[in-house]
């Protein structure tokens, strides 16, 4: 006998696919040429995400996203997300179609630890300063998405103050780009934490050196 999880898997697969919103797959490009960067960044919801009114098919958002010549794709959303949204097989189905997956889960809402932050924005800044074409999703690609990018801007641009790089995503996703007060302390205080991030990198490398 069939258990009802394996009834509910049978459904999925099984689905009229002509009630899926087989339209473009929208992505916001964030401009970095003021960094001195000439590759943007996009920014975008959760392809193949069905769940209330969005009604997705992932096998036609990726090849969207292969068509506009993307190669990699840094997504936020964690394993409960996946299957909550309908798209648990995501990560295998980008590295199918070719795309490098960065993945780094972060709780819808939230914030990481600063150490984690600052090695999602440096391999970010790494793909975009190399002319690599690369987009950041979370669910819907505000809050978390949109905090990693406004800390990548300050990165890329040691004289970008917050102020300025929240208004440059809500002038490309809308005035509730940064969502959260844990997010937007983040970006708030980004400078300050990154200083001290700097100074601690040192005094640990300096450490090193004298054992």
């Amino acid at each position: 006998m069939q258990n009802n999880s394996s009834n509910e898997d049978s459904l999925l697969e099984d689905e009229d696919e002509s009630s899926h919103d087989l339209s473009p797959f929208e992505v916001d490009w964030l401009d970095l040429e003021f960094t001195g960067c000439q590759q943007k960044l996009g920014i975008c919801g959760l392809p193949g995400c069905r769940f209330k009114n969005r009604w997705r098919n992932l096998t036609h958002d990726i090849q969207c996203l292969k068509q506009d010549g993307i190669q990699d794709i840094f997504c936020l959303c964690t394993k409960g997300e996946f299957y909550k949204y309908r798209t648990q097989d995501i990560l295998d189905k980008y590295s199918d179609a070719g795309f490098i997956v960065h993945h780094y889960p972060i709780e819808d809402g939230q914030v990481p630890v600063f150490t984690d932050l600052m090695k999602i924005v440096e391999d970010m800044r790494i793909c975009v300063i190399s002319g690599r074409k690369t987009i950041i999703h979370c669910f819907g690609g505000l809050g978390r998405s949109c905090v990693v990018a406004a800390c990548l801007m300050m990165v890329l641009d040691e004289n970008l103050s917050y102020e300025e790089a929240s208004q440059k995503l809500k002038a490309l996703r809308g005035n509730g780009a940064i969502q959260s007060v844990k997010q937007y302390n983040l970006v708030t205080d980004f400078r300050d934490l990154l200083t001290k991030f700097r100074q601690d990198s040192t005094s640990n490398d300096s450490r090193s050196l004298s054992r």
